[in-house]
């Protein structure tokens, strides 16, 4: 449909509106009182709805009620009440359109030259686990549709959609002797619209479960803070929070250290979502969002010993994951090398002092721990579009395990395979993990070919051994994961070389057999997940 032209082409919108009636309904009332009685002291008429208009009343401001003014009282529980010619009306007509003003005179529609709207609580309502009926209850109509109005219509109407604002639409009034600016007007109307597009964004991804592909995909965010930059220098960058209340980075409260950057934010996503993974006390050390270091133990302080074992050069100036409390004795033994970023989902109190003596050390407390099983979608831009897909929930237990080989693992051998391929799923293509007694002894991470991730694996393992002093590699007696199929027997050849005696991997390739065949000359025992964990 092709927009209307205007018959008075050539008039030019005023910079300076005056406001002389603005409708106010919100549900958030923060600040309301105070921004309504300085607009009255305006003499500015203010329509009103329901708990608006009953709190605006309470606090002495006189008020007109939105069905006074249209002369249709609210109907359906409240769900017709803005929904009206007179007030669409009054926030679309164009003061500088001849027909737009006979209409409003013909129909006796008066101007509507403010609008202050907060939608309903629809995104807390489903993060409180509200039913289905009552989260539909809660989705806005009446709100968007006067918001967008007067966003369209911003040349003659402020749109006011957050109490944010209300303190710079005050001054401006006051600036301009009860006008508002073109400036600020289109400042709100972009919010504004920005608002409503995340808004709708949530609501489709909620219903989302009925249509597994659909025609269209939005994705919104609040803003929750500018960064400094991001990847580089000459990349600007921000991070927004998507409204899930999922546990995490972008939830996280930073309790100490310096601002955080993309690449701190991007790290310490990749080290939370790891140690999520694990029911056992657990930490991660990552770097450039690959582990450098995993293990499992029955206290922190040994988790984290036997973690930064696995690669102690790569973990200077890593990303420390717990996902369990950090307690005093680990803080005390983390601070000894120097760490970007600590996250863990609390923090004993007796722990903070010591964590204050590194001030410049990024500490964040989550409060909880995300589920890694629940699906959720990950999206990556690529050149005019964006590739989506479901999150990589996949887990693996021992019920799903097929054993290839003459031999089978042992118990103990089974507990570090499936440590192994877990931990695995979150390092970079192609990946190769070695691990033995609950922790990593030597990862191979993001290269162009397996083979050679099995071999640097096993080279990190025997120099993490040199530097703990140790007579022979620690990948002698390991298992090895391999986040996809072997297309070659060379690569577990290398893992034999290395000293592993058992591997955990997908199975599928078409020389499987041969791969079988090369275990089982080598007495080691193999399962197969069916399943892959490709990262890229």
């Amino acid at each position: 449909m092709t927009a209307p032209s205007r018959k008075n082409a050539s008039a030019v919108s005023p910079d300076l509106v005056p406001v002389k009636r603005a409708l106010i309904s919100v549900s958030d009332k923060t600040g309301l009182t105070d921004f309504a009685k300085a607009l009255a002291a305006r003499g500015i008429e203010i329509l009103s709805t329901g708990g608006t208009a009953k709190a605006l009343r309470e606090a002495g401001i006189t008020i007109k009620d939105v069905s006074d003014w249209t002369g249709f009282p609210e109907i359906m529980d409240g769900r017709v009440k803005t929904l009206h010619p007179k007030v669409h009306g009054g926030i679309l007509a164009r003061r500088d359109e001849d027909s737009h003003i006979t209409a409003m005179k013909d129909h006796d529609i008066g101007s509507i030259d403010m609008v202050v709207v907060s939608l309903y609580p629809f995104e807390a309502t489903v993060a409180a686990g509200a039913d289905f009926a009552t989260c539909i209850e809660n989705i806005d109509i009446g709100g968007p549709a006067m918001i967008r109005a007067s966003a369209k219509n911003h040349d003659f109407v402020t749109i006011i959609t957050s109490a944010d604002d209300y303190n710079d639409v005050i001054e401006n009034l006051h600036a301009h002797d009860g006008s508002t600016t073109l400036a600020l007007r289109r400042k709100l109307a972009a919010k504004a619209f920005s608002l409503t597009s995340y808004y709708d964004s949530r609501i489709s991804n909620w219903l989302r479960d009925t249509a597994e592909t659909p025609t269209h995909i939005t994705f919104g965010g609040t803003l929750k803070q500018t960064l400094r930059y991001g990847e580089n220098p000459h990349q600007s960058s921000a991070l927004y929070v998507d409204g899930s209340n999922r546990p995490g980075v972008a939830t996280a409260k930073q309790i100490q250290g310096k601002e955080l950057s993309y690449n701190n934010l991007n790290d310490t996503d990749a080290a939370y979502e790891l140690v999520a993974e694990f029911e056992e006390p657990t930490i991660a050390i990552i770097k450039h969002a690959n582990p450098c270091g995993v293990a499992s133990a029955a206290s922190m302080i040994e988790a984290y010993q036997l973690a930064l074992r696995c690669d102690p050069v790569s973990a200077f100036g890593g990303i420390i994951a717990l996902n369990r409390t950090l307690d005093a004795a680990t803080a005390a033994e983390i601070t000894k090398v120097f760490s970007e970023v600590i996250i863990a989902p609390a923090i004993d109190d007796d722990a903070l002092p010591i964590l204050a003596k590194k001030a410049n050390v990024r500490v964040l407390v989550t409060g909880r721990l995300p589920d890694p099983a629940t699906k959720r979608l990950t999206l990556k831009p690529v050149a005019g579009g964006l590739l989506v897909q479901d999150s990589d929930y996949g887990r693996i237990t021992k019920a799903d395990l097929k054993v290839v080989t003459k031999r089978a693992p042992t118990d103990k051998e089974l507990h570090d395979l499936l440590f192994a391929f877990r931990v695995g799923k979150h390092v970079k293509s192609n990946a190769i993990v070695y691990a033995r007694n609950g922790a990593t002894v030597g990862i191979g991470a993001g290269q162009m070919s397996r083979v050679d991730s099995c071999r640097i694996a096993a080279w990190k393992a025997g120099e993490a051994s040199k530097a703990a002093g140790l007579g022979e590699s620690l990948a002698h007696g390991s298992v090895v994961a391999s986040d996809a199929f072997f297309p070659f027997a060379d690569g577990l050849l290398a893992a034999v070389e290395a000293g592993a005696t058992a591997v955990i991997q997908p199975g599928g390739s078409i020389r499987d057999e041969d791969v079988i065949a090369a275990a089982d000359a080598h007495n080691l025992a193999m399962v197969l997940t069916g399943m892959r964990h490709f990262r890229h």
